[in-house]
């Protein structure tokens, strides 16, 4: 499915856009059906290439499910900004969002899968860390998510609000657009931790995504 019935002019056919928002979020909701009833996971992912991964536990009944064949459709949503508009019934947001629509297959080798997974939250913390344990690889289920034509879609709101005249509104009244960005505070060091320095990869984190950023969209 990569058509929009309804608002069709925010349909983004470029798959590099796709890939821009689906690298620009941690997070997402899997959804699927079982046993005739709709069943919706918030799960972290991370992109590789032309699939995402997926993890969690293996005694996950959602990760069980879509294991095993059925089909499933990632939704991943990111807001950019507050549209203020000269009336309440034509202000709104402006945002991006996308569905990966497919089936997934178990990943072999979970290990790099999930160096993947670390250095997409925080870049180089793989390193500063001790190894997987064999117990806890085999507790966690690795699923890849192929991102195939026809199967993906993506929206993208984005712009000014509508005109006074457009709206039949006051032209006195401000309107406008608010950013929305995100942006990661300072470390807060646990209670056995607080002697320790903050490590390399947290502050590189810091430097791309902490509160010194510039005013934007995400």
């Amino acid at each position: 499915m990569t058509a929009l019935n309804r608002f069709p002019e925010l349909g983004v056919p470029d798959r590099a856009a796709l890939d821009a928002l689906l690298d620009s979020q941690w997070a997402g909701v899997l959804c699927c059906a079982v046993d005739g009833e709709p069943l919706a996971v918030p799960m972290l992912y991370a992109r590789d290439g032309d699939r995402v991964l997926l993890h969690g536990s293996t005694g996950a009944g959602a990760l069980r499910h879509v294991a095993a064949g059925a089909s499933a459709v990632l939704t991943v949503f990111t807001l950019d900004a507050l549209v203020v508009a000269p009336t309440t019934f034509e202000s709104s947001v402006n945002y991006r969002s996308a569905t990966v629509r497919g089936r997934l297959s178990p990943v072999e080798d979970r290990d790099a899968a999930l160096d993947l997974f670390s250095d997409v939250v925080i870049p180089g913390r793989i390193h500063e860390v001790r190894r997987p344990s064999r117990k806890e690889l085999a507790a966690t289920e690795v699923l890849s998510l192929p991102i195939a034509e026809g199967h993906w879609l993506l929206k993208v709101a984005s712009g000014w609000p509508a005109t006074p005249e457009e709206a039949g509104a006051d032209p006195g009244v401000w309107s406008g657009v608010v950013p929305v960005r995100r942006v990661l505070d300072q470390p807060v060091p646990a209670p056995w931790a607080s002697n320790l320095p903050v490590p390399t990869s947290l502050r590189r984190l810091l430097e791309q995504h902490g509160e010194t950023d510039e005013p934007g969209v995400d």
